[in-house]
């Protein structure tokens, strides 16, 4: 487009007009009237025909590879971009992620996963400091109330006026001021928003079913106010449990933590020690199942994914044993693998040769991988 605007006098009009007759569907008939016209402009600015005609058959030649040129190299800068925002600032790079979902590869819950790896602290929805938004509090995560699952563009707009002014001080005035219904408000207190505010989860849930009902009569009056409900706290299996199904992800840990012990009794490796192994050894992996890709291209080999809470497996599947294992490969949610390991230029992966469903973790129930088939 430049060569055309300074050799031949196109205006950018004309140039673009070039470019997309160059494009991959490009037809014989517009090629010829661009060329005549390219070259008439370029003898009016006294080049020679034959030095003109060179000139379009090199344009014409930029063409057949330019496009995917131009793309790889805007690809590139992307992708430093990216790469450097993340190095430097992580929590930052992880809240701009999170507000721009659904997008991208990953689910929330394995970004949140990365950042803490990165040394992010996360923290939580907590209706007295979170946006609808995640945001940053210095270098902290804090999650947004957008991640509790059942509250939409109509709850956002009924509780932003609360988040953007005097916020309320207690339960009853949540229930009272925000609007919302007893399924939004049991899902902020199952999702730990009101932890600030009344620490035990079970005991909040009572608290907001109270007050959402009411007085009922001379006989069924409210209780005392300050009187929490004699509840046992959520266990910390239960916590993270609770803070997968309502947001799909938890600032307390991954859901394979609380089975580390057995799992380590069992001889799994963990993700992060996989770079101690050497090529060839026997190991065993297990994780939860973040992506599953067959491409089309790669001959019937499927790709899995297992995250465990120190990091990322990489798992190949034959053809053949794909086959054989399709239900466990697919439809588990937690999987275990026995392989080898394999090392190529830095790159691990496990060749599986066995593969198990594990047991229902923590939250696994409702965490959904990234299939591409």
């Amino acid at each position: 487009m430049q060569v055309a605007i300074a050799a031949a006098g196109f205006t950018p009009g004309e140039a673009d007009e070039l470019r997309r007759a160059m494009s991959h569907k490009r037809s014989h008939e517009r090629m010829a009237g661009i060329c005549r016209k390219l070259v008439e402009g370029m003898a009016r600015n006294g080049i020679e025909p034959d030095v003109a005609r060179r000139i379009f058959n090199q344009i014409a030649a930029f063409a057949d590879y330019g496009f995917p040129e131009s793309h790889a190299a805007s690809f590139a800068l992307l992708v430093y971009a990216s790469a450097w925002l993340k190095r430097y600032y992580p929590a930052a790079f992880t809240c701009a992620l999170l507000n721009a979902q659904p997008m991208g590869f990953y689910a929330p819950g394995t970004l949140v996963e990365d950042a803490r790896r990165h040394g992010v602290e996360v923290r939580g929805v907590d209706v007295m400091r979170s946006g609808w938004d995640c945001t940053l509090e210095s270098a902290t995560l804090r999650v947004g109330l957008r991640y509790v699952r059942g509250l939409g563009e109509k709850a956002r707009d009924q509780i932003e006026p609360l988040l953007n002014g005097r916020r309320p001080r207690s339960l009853e005035d949540w229930v009272r001021r925000s609007g919302l219904n007893v399924a939004q408000l049991r899902a902020l207190a199952e999702g730990g928003a009101f932890d600030g505010l009344w620490p035990n989860r079970r005991s909040a849930l009572w608290e907001i079913l109270k007050h959402s009902r009411g007085a009922a009569g001379p006989l069924a009056p409210l209780p005392a106010e300050g009187r929490a409900a004699p509840v046992p706290a959520l266990t910390p299996v239960e916590l993270t449990e609770a803070d997968y199904r309502v947001t799909g992800l938890s600032p307390a840990g991954h859901p394979l933590r609380h089975l580390r012990e057995t799992l380590r009794a069992e001889g799994v490796t963990p993700a992060a020690d996989l770079a101690r192994c050497r090529d060839g050894d026997q190991v065993t992996v297990a994780g939860l199942v973040i992506c599953r890709q067959r491409p089309r291209t790669a001959k019937g080999f499927c790709f899995v994914t297992l995250e465990d809470e120190t990091g990322l497996s990489n798992v190949v599947v034959t053809p053949k044993l794909f086959e054989e294992h399709r239900r466990t490969v697919v439809r588990s949610p937690l999987l275990l693998v026995e392989g080898v390991l394999q090392e190529e230029q830095g790159v691990l992966n496990v060749r599986g040769r066995r593969f198990a469903a594990l047991g229902r973790a923590a939250g696994t129930a409702h965490v959904r991988s990234r299939d591409f088939r």
